[in-house]
């Protein structure tokens, strides 16, 4: 059975095919439950308000879009959709070496390639495609979480604009939890935070399926200043 999925950008809709199958891999690999331990990174969130620049929802919702458009959310996307259409192995190779090298921390380094084993475990474990374990397992250690759900999804044949939407909302997700957490907001702030990334993400999805890996690149020094010294802050919840 399929489902039509309408995305809105700024100007025009863009209509998708997926399946129910397509639709229920999507809400599991994205879910809370699924065991990839995202609840504990915040990006640098976690430092962010104890510098006092974070300290309600608005501010929240410009650090998270800062992320998104100009950050690391931006190369993951790239990357997402370049692993997601990966014709071969080679080329999947080569889109994860790229990733395990786009990370400006250690922390941030950790965020990614943690969660990016624990996907890559789980799913291989309960949803089981010989090519992607023996993608996973040459990259063991270093897989990136962005490079590991796009190639899930490519090698399921998930149609990429879900694909992408989904990884993008749960990476989101994450951040907007870790700011109710620490700032502390509510948990109706929180979801206005979201709502209102809806069409941040829709366009830097369109962004990112159409560059190519030449486009690669961050501009948020501070982002990444926050993320070291976040290293060594005295009392910490968050491993990022």
């Amino acid at each position: 059975m399929a489902t039509i999925m309408t995305t809105l950008t700024r100007s025009t809709r863009i209509i998708t095919m997926v399946t129910d199958a397509d639709l229920f891999r999507l809400m599991a690999w994205t879910s809370p439950a699924y065991p990839v331990g995202g609840f504990s990174y915040s990006h640098g969130i976690e430092m962010a308000v104890e510098e006092g620049r974070i300290p309600d929802r608005h501010a929240l919702l410009r650090y998270v879009e800062a992320v998104l458009r100009h950050g690391a959310g931006h190369v993951d996307s790239v990357l997402f959709a370049h692993a997601h259409r990966a014709a071969d192995d080679a080329a999947l190779d080569e889109v994860a070496e790229l990733a395990a090298a786009w990370r400006g921390t250690a922390e941030t380094a950790l965020e990614s390639t943690q969660q990016g084993g624990s996907f890559a475990s789980v799913t291989a474990a309960t949803w089981p495609e010989e090519r992607f374990a023996a993608f996973a397992k040459r990259h063991r250690g270093r897989l990136a979480h962005a490079v590991a759900f796009g190639a899930a999804t490519g090698m399921a044949e998930i149609p990429l604009r879900p694909s992408l939407l989904a990884y993008l909302q749960g990476f989101c997700a994450n951040l907007v939890s870790a700011g109710v957490r620490l700032v502390p907001l509510g948990q109706t702030d929180g979801q206005h935070a979201t709502s209102a990334l809806l069409p941040i993400v829709a366009e830097c999805a369109t962004i990112a399926e159409s560059a190519s890996l030449d486009d690669l690149g961050t501009a948020v020094p501070l982002l990444d200043r926050l993320s070291m010294r976040h290293e060594t802050q005295y009392t910490r919840l968050f491993r990022s």
